[in-house]
């Protein structure tokens, strides 16, 4: 497969998969199921303002995650943005710079300021150590990340917390289904935000949630959710619109219905990638650490350019022209973007491992739409590019034409980039 140089799609042949591997490919929930909740809904003539179809979503997610109260939103960025202003925060709170942008924007949008603290080598989530130089007097909590459905370090960040009488809170958008020594995240801290956006493992489309077990933190999301309304007409406070409709929810809990062999086949297909990439040098798959019980939504890899041949960058565009739709989460990094770039109160300590792993991490298709099949082959492809990683890496500084894929939108039309031929 792919065995002469001459054979690879950058350089203008036929793609090893015409119809691209993604991922976070949305998973589609059983159709038939569905429907009949959409059935369901249309018959209660009720399509919003918390019908039945979200509060059965509600209660189900809290017997699961075994929590108090969960508070089900239209996404998982307004759930951020509530937490935060239910928690009562003000002045800065201390984030990771690797982590969807989501995560500091919800905080700059509620007038909050993020400052970006380290992460883990090994776990990819905030450096306790780190996080506690970033503390000032302006400091009032810490989001945490748990990043690739790795928890963080809760127990030292409930240290740091409890020290300077902070609150800790939990981005938790990639650890539905996860756990920490057996206990499930949604659990940690003062409160959690979900992501149930259609690339999530659990998804209702569009959606989210904050989850808690502190009553006043809960009471004042589900006012801030309903623009601050109590009963029919009397304003507690000031709010938004938050919620979560009805059909949402109906994806939802189809959704929910199927997790866990979702879990079992991410899983699956994680200890497949585990067996290929340790034959590839050069690779090195992020595994899960060992008191984490994974989703295996993410499958991670370090790129060492040096063992490899080839850059992080120069890897991915190649896998993209064969229709192996990679991604490289999250570069540039939160501190580098508007509008947090060059600013020092964002950035008050060095971040030499978020910077590192920014270049070398590179993320490969999973899910359910995976197989064993697909998965050796972009085994088998990632083995010849390594074996060709010299004269590959020759082509792309001769700037030669460099094709992508037909179907990829993330190159834009320039004279160094272009679509393969249709009779390639």
């Amino acid at each position: 497969m792919k065995p002469m140089l001459s054979e690879f799609a950058i350089l203008g042949r036929t793609p090893m998969f015409a119809e691209p591997l993604h991922v976070g490919r949305p998973g589609i929930p059983d159709r038939q199921a569905f429907l009949q909740r959409i059935e369901n809904v249309l018959d209660s003539g009720q399509l919003t303002n918390g019908g039945p179809m979200v509060c059965e979503f509600e209660q189900t997610l809290q017997r699961r995650l075994g929590v108090r109260h969960v508070v089900a939103v239209c996404n998982g960025t307004m759930a951020l943005q509530l937490m935060a202003v239910a928690g009562g925060l003000q002045g800065e709170v201390i984030v990771p710079s690797m982590t969807f942008i989501a995560t500091a924007h919800a905080l700059q949008w509620v007038g909050l300021t993020p400052v970006f603290a380290d992460i883990d080598a090994r776990t990819h989530t905030l450096d306790p150590d780190s996080v506690a130089r970033c503390v000032s007097e302006r400091t009032s909590a810490i989001l945490g990340v748990h990043l690739w459905g790795n928890t963080c370090d809760v127990t030292a960040l409930q240290k740091i917390a409890r020290r300077h009488q902070l609150r800790l809170l939990f981005d938790a958008s990639h650890a539905f289904g996860c756990s920490l020594n057996g206990v499930p995240v949604g659990r940690f801290g003062d409160a959690e935000a979900f992501s149930f956006h259609a690339t999530k493992i659990l998804h209702s489309i569009e959606g989210g949630a904050v989850v808690t077990d502190d009553d006043a933190i809960a009471h004042r999301c589900r006012l801030l959710r309903n623009f601050g309304i109590t009963g029919l007409t009397q304003i507690e406070s000031p709010g938004t619109n938050a919620r979560m409709n009805e059909l949402c929810a109906a994806a939802g809990l189809t959704s929910l219905e199927a997790l866990d062999d979702v879990i079992v086949q991410n899983l699956s297909n994680l200890r497949l990638y585990q067996t290929i990439l340790e034959a590839v040098p050069g690779l090195s798959l992020v595994a899960p650490v060992r008191e984490v019980d994974s989703n295996g939504q993410y499958v991670v890899v370090e790129v060492n350019e040096q063992a490899f041949g080839l850059s992080r960058d120069q890897l991915l565009n190649i896998l993209r022209a064969e229709g192996v739709f990679a991604r490289s989460y999250f570069a540039p990094g939160c501190h580098h973007a508007p509008p947090y770039a060059g600013h020092p109160r964002h950035t008050p300590v060095p971040l030499p491992t978020t910077e590192r792993l920014l270049q070398e991490l590179i993320q490969l298709p999973t899910g359910s739409s995976i197989g064993q099949p697909e998965i050796r082959q972009i085994g088998a492809l990632l083995d010849a590019v390594r074996r060709h990683a010299a004269d590959l890496r020759h082509s792309l500084k001769a700037r030669l034409p460099i094709y992508r894929h037909p179907m990829d939108p993330s190159q834009p039309d320039t004279p160094d980039h272009h679509r393969i031929p249709e009779a390639a």
